[in-house]
């Protein structure tokens, strides 16, 4: 399963939004269609999105028709514009923007700017997929056999495009033999653990049971959870970090049960430019998911409805973060 896959003139990814009734696969062949795909969560995760995001780029740029360097660095501008404007919490994906706006800047020429960016994608690519191998092998080391782990939400191949970062953790401590049960929140409004990450473990054969997020605090008092780990979207300079909406719950209770709270992510996720959580942009998203679910009304028309997809969990909350360069202490 390649989630996102660089074909050299479109962009190939499993969209998500079908699984896991139907592994489908779309080819994108523009900026607007990466861009699209990006914003109705065909593609998502934070280091896939910024996976997707350089490609998207990319594939913006190979279309521009003008040998000008000045006029391509102009039409340029729109395609970063619109895959930026896509999502505003995931770091990743600004990671990639940048890098590539980077490349366009210091390019000589159009044919070197188009085969740089080209170049830049793959190499966002290969990192991202280099950083979650390690992630996996350092965080497998906290694991302890016989250990139940809660996570929330998907962090899985399919949020990373490689190992994964809190679900690569998990799997990689059971191919290692560790006998190991994991509980997975269903993770509302969406559903992505029931949907996605139910989906990851099974076809790695992890024991697994899903629970809906409102089940987390029971199995915690109940002494059924020995450790937490969970991704993340961005984290500030002090260590706040924000993911998907929910977690800063979960890691109220695992604090109050003292259970280890461990969040597992790329360098690349932590953004060094902001001191706190509190100035990280929580994205709003559409009424329609928490008011249908699959398609189909569970709520009453004409309700107001609130639905920020991410929340913040302060730094002191959380006992460490797994890395690609090891584990660092919050």
């Amino acid at each position: 399963m390649k989630p996102v896959e660089w074909l050299g003139d479109r962009l190939m990814i499993i969209d998500q939004t079908r699984l896991p009734q139907h592994e489908i696969y779309l080819e994108l062949a523009d900026v607007h269609q990466v861009a699209e795909a990006i914003k109705s969560l065909k593609v998502r995760g934070a280091p896939s999105i910024g996976v997707a995001a350089a490609y998207g780029i990319a594939l913006g740029a190979q279309q521009i028709e003008t040998q000008d360097l000045e006029e391509f660095r102009k039409a340029y501008k729109n395609v970063s514009a619109e895959i930026a404007a896509t999502r505003p919490t995931a770091r990743n994906l600004f990671m990639a923007v940048e890098r590539m706006d980077d490349i366009v800047g210091r390019a000589p020429d159009v044919i070197s700017a188009k085969d740089r960016l080209a170049a830049e994608a793959e190499k966002i690519h290969d990192a991202e997929i280099e950083s979650t191998r390690l992630i996996a092998q350092n965080g497998a080391a906290l694991i302890r056999d016989g250990d139940t782990i809660l996570t929330h939400c998907n962090t899985g191949p399919l949020a990373t495009t490689g190992s994964g970062t809190a679900l690569g953790v998990i799997i990689e401590a059971f191919r290692q033999g560790k006998k190991i049960e994991v509980l997975a929140t269903e993770t509302r409004p969406l559903c992505q653990g029931a949907r996605l990450t139910a989906w990851e473990l099974r076809r790695e054969h992890v024991p697994f049971r899903l629970i809906t997020d409102s089940m987390a605090g029971h199995f915690m008092k109940g002494a059924r959870v020995d450790m937490v780990v969970v991704g993340a979207d961005r984290i500030a300079r002090n260590g706040d970090t924000a993911n998907k909406i929910g977690t800063y719950s979960i890691a109220v209770l695992a604090h109050e049960n003292g259970i280890p709270f461990y969040i597992a992510a790329p360098s690349t996720t932590f953004d060094q430019r902001i001191a706190t959580g509190d100035e990280i942009v929580i994205e709003e998203r559409s009424p329609d998911e928490v008011t249908h679910l699959y398609g189909k009304r569970t709520a009453p028309e004409g309700i107001e409805v609130c639905n920020p997809a991410f929340d913040v969990t302060p730094a002191n909350y959380i006992t460490g973060f797994i890395t690609e360069n090891g584990i660092l202490k919050s």
